[in-house]
């Protein structure tokens, strides 16, 4: 029997990856967050995370709870997901200078500094690691991955919004989907 695969919305930090949690969960597909870490400033709507994946590499515990659920997982984890699940990924993607304001506005609100790492260096960090991830998705025989950019998003909501509904099987409400997406948090446009 097939099991019930795990939707994965990943991407890199500050790329999306709550606003498309909030539209899954909209249209009607179970989240799996702890609620630890709670709406503010940097993300009004909620974070949707949840703690138990940042141990992914040694605490799998969790998992079976996770099958035909969503969870938000940061790119950099995903290597650490054992292969005896299904995945269907929605990986997020957005102007890397929007996510690099991003970014720097929530350093900026916490107090700590801005300055550590060049714009530039970062940026080069951040596609090395894309390019890295997308080929270690591309070679996983139980990951599904679709790419969802959070600008186009932004812009043409209903297309977007029927690809990944598509993408999971046509099972989700599409007009509370749409309901979900607040153009007001785009904020660090570029």
């Amino acid at each position: 029997m097939q099991q019930e695969p795990i939707v994965i919305v990943s991407g890199l930090p500050r790329s999306g990856t709550s606003m498309m949690m909030k539209i899954l969960e909209a249209g009607g597909l179970e989240v799996l967050t702890d609620n630890i870490r709670t709406a503010d400033e940097d993300n009004p709507k909620g974070y949707y995370e949840f703690e138990r994946v940042k141990k992914v590499s040694e605490d799998k515990e969790w998992m079976p709870d996770a099958m035909g659920k969503v969870v938000k997982i940061i790119s950099a984890l995903l290597k650490d997901l054992p292969d005896n699940y299904q995945y269907k990924i929605i990986f997020m993607r957005r102007k890397m200078e929007e996510i690099l304001a991003s970014q720097k506005q929530m350093l900026i609100r916490r107090g700590e500094p801005t300055d550590t790492v060049s714009d530039d260096k970062m940026t080069a960090v951040f596609e090395d690691h894309l390019v890295k991830v997308e080929k270690f998705m591309a070679a996983k025989p139980n990951f599904d991955v679709i790419y969802v950019s959070y600008n186009d998003v932004l812009v043409n909501p209903l297309e977007n919004i029927k690809n990944v509904n598509a993408f999971l099987d046509n099972r989700l409400d599409e007009t509370k989907m749409s309901s979900v997406i607040d153009k007001s948090l785009h904020r660090q446009r570029r």
